[in-house]
């Protein structure tokens, strides 16, 4: 078994570990980070991390009410012209904590006084150095380039933030290692699903809300493991010009769990399928999943805002089984690092 699918099996092990460890320490870091002076929240990242940057963008905006915003941070160590920050708090997010360019947007908070926050899978990284508090994502050592179980504990560890002081919304949360792991179990368990789109070169990956950012990171695991090239949608933002590269062999993999976003996704697929294009849907609708050309189901019974937390691991065998069909390496892909080191 490759690396990457055996990490890809330990995720509900990895989250459940990281809830142990840090459930009682979210609220204390919720109080202290967002302090009186504190009226939206800045976010640096990179690649996967930026992927989870977009699910905090949209929870904290919908449960919090408290707007997020992404840092550019070419305008500290390329342009040396750091905004000023204003009523922020800043939160950098790094699997590895070894951006050159992440832990400047930090250095830079705490130079103009602004509370900040690391969440990192290595507590002794130079971004875990620079910020005021920590919160450890407890992953254990992820050996594969393409990161599975530390995105997965990512995104935990933003709804564990948000739901920090909110028994209800813990107790689900608290709920997901089990959901996880029998959403493990039902993606793996179809091996030749796949097979039709075994010399596929592209596609698009398309969802809305809370699921925005699972898009992007199923189109980057996709383009990751096989170099197919995916690209990720808004359902909305596909109908003003990126529609026109949906066609019949360019497969758009649509995200659609219940909840708010359901009923806008059923018609970006009528939309798509009129083009053409197959349809790979990952849904625990039953009628969205029988008009689709390939089915992903989920697991029923999760909270809209916890379905990031499932919605990535159809994608994620997905991009492990394209990348096994057409021969590549897995756990070397081309031209890839574990830690990239941006400036």
């Amino acid at each position: 078994m490759s690396w990457v699918e055996a990490e890809l099996r330990e995720q509900p092990v990895a989250l459940e570990r990281f809830l142990a460890a840090e459930s009682a320490n979210a609220s204390g870091i919720v109080r202290d980070l967002l302090r009186e002076d504190v009226r939206y929240l800045l976010i640096v990242s990179r690649g996967s991390s930026s992927n989870v940057a977009r699910y905090m963008q949209y929870l904290f905006g919908a449960a919090n009410q408290l707007p997020v915003a992404f840092a550019t941070p070419s305008l500290y160590t390329v342009y040396d012209t750091p905004p000023q920050l204003g009523p922020a708090a800043v939160i950098g997010i790094s699997q590895s904590g070894a951006s050159p360019d992440v832990v400047a947007v930090l250095d830079e908070a705490r130079r103009q006084q602004r509370p900040t926050l690391a969440i990192t899978n290595d507590p002794a990284s130079p971004l875990a150095r620079a910020a005021d508090w920590i919160l450890p994502l407890h992953a254990g050592k992820e050996h594969a380039v393409a990161a599975t179980k530390t995105y997965l504990n990512s995104i935990g560890a933003i709804a564990l933030l948000s739901a920090a002081g909110d028994r209800g919304r813990l107790a689900e949360l608290h709920a997901m290692p089990g959901k996880l792991s029998e959403q493990i179990d039902r993606s793996l368990e179809a091996p030749d699903a796949l097979e039709p789109y075994r010399d596929v070169e592209g596609g698009s990956v398309i969802a809305r809300g809370v699921n925005y950012g699972t898009a992007f990171e199923i189109a980057l695991k996709i383009r990751e493991l096989s170099g197919a090239q995916f690209e990720a949608f808004s359902s909305a933002d596909l109908l003003h010009g990126p529609i026109a590269a949906v066609k019949s062999g360019r497969p758009a993999i649509v995200i659609a769990p219940s909840g708010r976003t359901l009923a806008s996704m059923a018609a970006a697929v009528e939309d798509v399928r009129k083009r053409g294009s197959e349809v790979m849907a990952i849904s625990d609708d039953h009628d969205f999943l029988a008009a689709a050309d390939t089915a992903f189901p989920l697991v029923a019974g999760v909270p809209e805002w916890l379905s990031p937390l499932l919605t990535v691991v159809p994608g994620q065998v997905a991009a492990v089984r394209l990348a096994t069909l057409q021969g590549a390496d897995v756990d070397s892909p081309a031209g890839l690092t574990k830690i990239t080191l941006t400036h």
